[in-house]
């Protein structure tokens, strides 16, 4: 009984234990064909796929370091560094005796750092900026675009911000980083429209004219000259930029200066504009359409040139409003200079007329010839103007009434190629060369000019109308200035300029080789037109002796242009004045003649 009673802890049924081949029996379970490897495959599968990782990784940094570095550690330094842009200091512009015409003022400009703003964010910013600067969004943008959304330069959006506008922005810069509101330097004409034609004024570059000037150094923002001698001695007012290079933080915060470059201001030019006579000539024009021009007829030194209507360049320093393009609308063109555009001469062409006739030898200063009514020309009939003539006269009594029948039967007796050689001698139908790039350069028709354009040759009429300044010949106001010029200075044709440089008046002038009977006979017959003809306007105790011509134009469909052209002293003239009234009625003696008389009188009273 107790051999076949088990203990409880054998009653359980055991498996054999398998023996090893060293006849030890395993203690570890023993493996199937299923369970082989499956404690291993999820370690593998983590390191292939630790593998195809960091393989990419690496692979990527290889690509970044390798192929793009020199690209992204631009990008890390642009966002690193700011380069702030200092525009140079514009020259000033003075008159003849150091009075200043044009100079700089200091305000405040908008500008914004593209770079720290990602580009899906400006399209709220640049609605906000639009709202409170008044410019059109697509204005902002376009130079955002033009400078590039990851330029690290100051780009200006807006100039000449008032207070409310500088403290709105101030408080946007929290919310926009690339902001900034910084002082420079803007255009200031301290006399306001005064001389603005002649000025002109500054502006920034549009993209068109930035693409041009690049290769001369010019860059984005660059505010030059567009008009006047703001544009003609651009080289010489313009300086040259400087600029900070700047370390900033994460919130563009400035943490040092790393570089600086010192601007150079532009250099100072003199005009040969006297500002007493300018006023002058203002005043006289007044609001009439039409162009005043005072030059020293012994170098072409230009001392006064107005036109109106006129503008303030003072404007373009700042946001032009529409309600100033509207008022600019109404007056008419005020950016036309109309001292310098083509108008028909009338009577004071009867200097190039008389010199004509003198110089070519038919018709020397002794002669005489009757005068009519009218002339009848191949059966057009040219009147005089008091329509009923004057009866014998010589030259200087036709000049000083203005016999139109006369003049025409000079140049009908030299012939249209000999009056039309005179008058391109004077310099009509050329440019004067005067700095201004807006000259025109006026008309001298002839033959093959008329065969051209109305397909008939050149007539008697043609040439009678000439002679007398209607038909197709037309003059600016400066040249007509030049040609009073000649009898007033001895024969010598001067180029006008504005450029005050210290020359011998003899390097402005060219001798035209007039006959010195010539001369002299224009000269009395200029002098009787004040003292006993069509300009006694002329005649004032304030003066002293003068000289002049009258002018009076047809021009259909409108009123009548007024003329008058004079200098003085007569026996040794210091001053040339044309004055020019645009569809005014009225005579030249009348309308125009007052005009010359005021700033003559301007010049003598500041000039003792």
């Amino acid at each position: 009984m107790r051999l076949t009673q088990l203990s409880h802890s054998q009653s359980k049924w055991q498996p054999p234990m398998s023996s090893d081949s060293y006849g030890f029996y395993n203690t570890r379970q023993k493996k199937t064909n299923r369970t082989i490897g499956q404690q291993r495959q999820p370690w593998l599968i983590m390191i292939l796929i630790s593998l195809v990782l960091l393989g990419g990784i690496g692979s990527r940094l290889v690509y970044l370091q390798l192929f793009q570095g020199e690209v992204y550690r631009e990008k890390a330094e642009n966002n690193r560094i700011r380069i702030v842009p200092k525009p140079p200091v514009r020259g000033n512009i003075f008159d003849r005796k150091g009075r200043v015409l044009a100079s700089t003022r200091l305000t405040h400009a908008a500008y914004l750092w593209p770079i720290v703003v990602k580009e899906p964010n400006w399209k709220e910013n640049l609605r906000y900026l639009s709202q409170l600067l008044s410019i059109p969004e697509d204005n902002i943008e376009r130079k955002i675009k033009q400078a590039g959304y990851n330029s690290p330069t100051l780009i200006r959006i807006a100039r000449s911000l008032n207070p409310a506008q500088i403290t709105a922005l101030e408080e946007f810069k929290s919310e926009l980083n690339g902001l900034e509101v910084d002082i420079e330097s803007v255009r200031d004409y301290p006399n306001q429209d005064m001389a603005a034609h002649v000025l002109g004024y500054t502006g920034e570059l549009n993209a068109e004219q930035l693409a041009k000037r690049r290769p001369q150094g010019y860059r984005l923002g660059d505010i030059v000259g567009k008009m006047g001698v703001e544009a003609a001695y651009e080289p010489q007012l313009r300086g040259e930029w400087g600029g900070l290079q700047l370390e900033v933080d994460g919130a563009g915060k400035v943490m040092k200066v790393l570089g600086q470059k010192i601007g150079k201001a532009g250099k100072d030019v003199t005009l040969t504009l006297d500002l007493d006579v300018q006023k002058a000539a203002e005043a006289a024009l007044g609001q009439r359409k039409g162009a005043i021009v005072a030059i020293d007829p012994r170098d072409g030194g230009v001392l006064a040139m107005v036109s109106y209507p006129r503008f303030n360049p003072n404007v373009f320093s700042s946001q032009i409003t529409q309600k100033t393009w509207e008022k600019w609308r109404s007056q008419g063109d005020p950016f036309v200079n109309r001292a310098l555009r083509g108008f028909p001469p009338a009577s004071t062409f009867k200097i190039v007329t008389a010199t004509a006739g003198m110089e070519s030898g038919k018709y020397p200063p002794n002669t005489i010839l009757s005068t009519f009514a009218y002339l009848n020309v191949g059966g057009t009939a040219f009147g005089e103007w008091n329509r009923a003539g004057f009866g014998p006269m010589g030259y200087v009594r036709a000049m000083a009434w203005s016999s139109n029948t006369f003049h025409g039967q000079i140049g009908r007796g030299v012939g249209g190629p000999t009056l039309i050689q005179w008058a391109r001698n004077y310099g009509f139908g050329s440019k004067t060369g005067i700095e201004l790039g807006e000259e025109a350069k006026g008309l001298i028709a002839d033959d093959a000019w008329k065969r051209k354009n109305y397909n008939w040759g050149w007539t008697d009429g043609d040439t009678v109308n000439m002679s007398i300044g209607q038909g197709f010949t037309q003059a600016t106001p400066l040249q007509v200035a030049i040609m009073f010029a000649v009898p007033a200075n001895g024969g010598y044709r001067v180029k006008p300029h504005f450029l005050k440089d210290g020359r011998d008046a003899s390097q402005w002038r060219t001798s035209m080789n007039l006959k010195p009977s010539t001369v002299k006979t224009l000269q009395e017959g200029l002098r009787a037109v004040v003292s006993s003809g069509t300009g006694k306007a002329l005649n004032s105790p304030d003066l002293p002796p003068s000289a002049g011509k009258s002018g009076t134009a047809e021009a259909p469909p409108g009123k009548s242009h007024a003329w008058f052209g004079g200098y003085a002293p007569y026996d040794k003239p210091e001053i040339v004045v044309v004055a020019f009234a645009e569809h005014s009625g009225g005579g030249g003696g009348s309308v125009a003649a007052p005009m010359v008389r005021q700033v003559m009188e301007a010049y003598f009273k500041n000039n003792k």
